[in-house]
């Protein structure tokens, strides 16, 4: 069965009129992870056996008229932060964290009440504290785009992007602390979804700063995140508003932040993205010059540990003593130091991104949403990574678009509009106010639909399917 071309919309009818079969979905997911792995690495530990009896299971009840949510059947894949029953997590350490992560927590449970098949856990940066990808314990997932050259994936969600490009899953569970979900999905062509704080529960999920984290979704474009947003959301017992793109582009207000985002960035990824809005402005959209305030001050924080630092220290003395001096070198990079901060000055932190956060909400009052490129910098080659001062540049580099939403306390989406120079793919990023995750995703499918799909795996040089 070809994938490639069916939305989770229209998978999800398929599987409903009998057109398709779950365990035919599986059974293709499995086939792209025995064409593509172990080269690409995406995966910590396959479930491909257990995933085709879930899939044969919902097979029997679609074939009895019995529906237990839109997610059923669908193949997905999920980081190895997130507890699943019968899998270890290693959170991408060194070794697994026990019996007591394998307790499913409610986003897992929803998957599993829905029938939806995990088709394996993906890879992740040790404890989720980095945006390039790279994992010293059990190797750094390949770009599909680089192959050749060992281009980064992205982090922390490392493995997520490439389960969805080498087909072996549908959907991916990530988490987002400072773009985790947006990096990995904007260099390797996907879409990504980053909600607001505390929007959905974080239990069972190991944590890395529980102030910042929070679950997300990748998926092969913006129709098909909009689909498992409202999906996880029926299963979570929400209302269900519908989400649709715009029926003019001339009611959609784009603020364009340039002056810290755009800062250092490639030239020919710049290009992209004005390329792209300069589409979108003949279509219709009204795209002005737009200032974000409080964006400065917060990613100096972010540079000094942020949040981040402390917390994952703490919880590592807590919970796991002695993992410290076991930890993968470049995480160890950025943890350390954290011992020595106050607590006057960790609270000093946190009182200064929560007045950022309030300064940041007056960017939406002449503007829907703002939109920045993704990733500023091409995805490096990881050989140009070794040396240290090289790792920490390109890793803050990666990072400091996506990590302003989540020290303003913003909701965020990417989705691929064009490909750089180098033939890489470059992703588009939209921010809205907290909890308007529903306006989000209405503009990036507006969006999706002006421009199209013009970042397509078939076309990626390095990797055929």
């Amino acid at each position: 069965m070809d994938l490639r071309r069916l939305s989770l919309g229209q998978l999800h009818a398929g599987l409903r009129s009998r057109e398709y079969s779950a365990a035919a979905l599986a059974s293709a997911c499995q086939e792209n992870y025995r064409r593509h792995e172990p080269a690409l690495n995406a995966y910590k530990t396959w479930n491909g056996d257990a995933a085709r009896t879930t899939a044969g299971l919902a097979d029997r009840l679609l074939d009895r008229g019995v529906d237990l949510g839109p997610l059923m059947g669908m193949p997905v894949s999920v980081k190895d932060l997130f507890a699943v029953r019968g899998l270890p997590t290693f959170a991408g350490s060194v070794e697994s964290l026990g019996p007591s992560w394998e307790r499913p927590g409610p986003l897992v449970d929803i998957l599993e009440r829905q029938l939806a098949p995990v088709m394996g856990k993906t890879h992740t940066v040790e404890f989720a504290f980095g945006g390039i990808g790279a994992n010293a314990h059990w190797g750094t997932p390949c770009n599909p785009w680089g192959v050749r050259e060992h281009r980064i994936p992205g982090g922390s969600s490392s493995g997520a992007g490439v389960s969805l490009a080498q087909g072996s899953a549908l959907l991916a569970l990530g988490t987002d602390t400072a773009g985790s979900v947006r990096i990995p999905a904007s260099v390797t062509g996907q879409a990504g979804l980053k909600l607001t704080h505390g929007r959905w529960p974080a239990d069972g999920i190991v944590p890395l700063s529980p102030s910042l984290d929070t679950p997300g979704i990748l998926a092969r474009s913006v129709e098909d995140l909009a689909f498992a947003f409202q999906a996880i959301e029926a299963g979570r017992g929400a209302a269900q508003p519908s989400i649709r793109a715009m029926d003019s582009m001339a009611g959609l207000r784009l603020g364009r932040v340039d002056r810290f985002f755009l800062g250092g960035a490639d030239a020919s990824i710049v290009e992209v993205f004005d390329r792209a809005l300069l589409r979108l402005a003949e279509s219709g959209a009204r795209v002005g010059d737009a200032a974000l305030p409080g964006c400065h001050e917060a990613y100096a924080i972010f540079q000094q540990g942020g949040l981040a630092a402390p917390e994952f220290c703490a919880f590592l003395k807590a919970e796991l003593p002695g993992r410290m001096d076991r930890l993968d070198p470049v995480v160890r990079l950025r943890v350390e130091g954290a011992e020595s901060l106050s607590s006057v000055d960790y609270l000093l932190r946190v009182h200064a991104l929560r007045q950022a956060a309030r300064q940041a909400l007056g960017a939406f009052e002449a503007a829907d949403v703002l939109v920045t490129p993704t990733v500023a910098i091409a995805p490096p080659r990881l050989a140009d990574l070794q040396a240290e001062d090289a790792y920490r540049r390109a890793n803050m580099m990666v990072l400091r678009n996506t990590s302003i939403a989540n020290l303003l306390g913003l909701c965020a989406v990417t989705l691929p509009v064009g490909l750089d120079a180098l033939g890489l793919p470059v992703g588009l990023q939209l921010m809205a106010p907290p909890h308007a995750e529903e306006r989000l995703l209405a503009a990036a499918l507006s969006i999706e639909s002006c421009l199209g799909k013009p970042v397509d795996v078939l076309g990626c040089p390095d990797f055929l399917l």
